[in-house]
């Protein structure tokens, strides 16, 4: 699709800086408040100036719950929104000096410009998809708060600390059991009540290692494997692809992972690698053969990582579970 105008727009808490290009040509600049009312005004606004809505790509860095209204307003409207990631766009400017709002929203939209073959425009998510995210979200906040409160009540008591933190914590880490309780009924409930996600859960959890967290984590960062549909692109995003690092014939370092991922599928992927090598005969003995080959172990367990995204990756496109032909060797 050939667009005539970029857009990009720096989001905050409370405003949005928005600069409109024609190619090269800085068409205009607003500041505006970060809500769907504000941002219909906008758009009617940019209609009388004579640009087209539909013939202009939306670009703007993906900063979490911030970009909401965005969202919002680009699904009822069909735009072309295109979320990426801040450190992308960051990286491919280069060198720059100061900073404000108005300035990031007009790097952005020449981003727009310079990369609009590149450009990966969202699908809408579906309702369940929404609810599923939030209730994710919760799922998440409740684990890291009971999680955090366990370790302080262990370490008191180990030390024996005079102030009785198990007794005072007690009520509280009930409460938050019950609320996670709660939320995890939720979540299955909405799998359940929808068939395509049902479906999904069923293809993807029949890869031994890949449990119903894992499942669900990737379901919600491909977007149902509709914004990501390539197991590669998949294994950079969670930090678990390997890259060479090498010049000329002098500089030869060993392959490594980036640390621009997301770090919480990485750390997913790799208890599902553990669980994978326990309870999997082939890729437990895959495993024990490069340990004995003189290999990393976090280099195999970053191979198997990588198998497990291709085997999920496989079955979705194929729409079918995986099946397992053991074999004494495992390529």
């Amino acid at each position: 699709m050939k667009f005539n105008w970029f857009v990009g727009i720096d989001v905050s808490k409370n405003t949005l800086d928005i600069t409109v290009l024609k190619s090269t040509d800085k068409v205009l600049f607003k500041q505006i408040e970060n809500n769907v009312k504000a941002l219909k005004v906008f758009l009617k606004e940019l209609k009388s100036e004579g640009i087209c809505i539909s013939e202009s790509l939306i670009c703007m860095e993906h900063t979490g719950i911030y970009c909401t209204p965005v969202i919002e307003v680009a699904e009822k409207m069909s735009l072309n929104l295109w979320l990426e990631n801040a450190t992308q766009i960051k990286l491919s400017i280069g060198m720059q000096r100061g900073k404000n709002d108005k300035v990031d929203s007009e790097r952005i939209a020449e981003y727009a410009y310079r990369n609009q073959d590149k450009a990966i425009l969202r699908q809408p998510e579906r309702e369940a998809m929404k609810k599923l995210k939030e209730l994710n979200l919760a799922r998440t906040r409740l684990m890291q708060i009971s999680k955090s409160l366990q370790t302080i009540s262990k370490e008191k008591d180990h030390y024996k600390s005079k102030n009785t933190f198990s007794a005072n914590f007690k009520l509280t880490l009930k409460a938050l059991k019950e609320d996670l309780k709660k939320v995890e009924n939720e979540i299955k409930a909405i799998i359940q009540a929808d068939p395509r996600l049902k479906e999904l859960f069923s293809i993807v959890q029949s890869v031994k290692g890949i449990g119903p967290v894992v499942t669900l984590n990737m379901i919600l960062t491909t977007n149902e494997f509709k914004d990501i549909t390539d197991p590669k692109k998949y294994a950079c995003y969670a930090g678990v692809a390997p890259f060479e690092h090498s010049s000329g014939t002098s500089v030869r370092k060993r392959t490594h992972v980036s640390r621009k991922a997301n770090m919480r599928i990485k750390s997913i992927l790799h208890m599902a690698a553990l669980v994978a090598i326990q309870s999997n005969k082939e890729i437990t003995e895959f495993y024990d053969r490069k340990i004995k080959q003189g290999k990393a172990k976090m280099n195999v367990i970053n191979a198997i990582r990588n198998k497990l995204i291709h085997r999920v990756f496989a079955c979705v496109r194929d729409n079918r579970k995986y099946e397992y032909i053991y074999t004494n060797a495992l390529a």
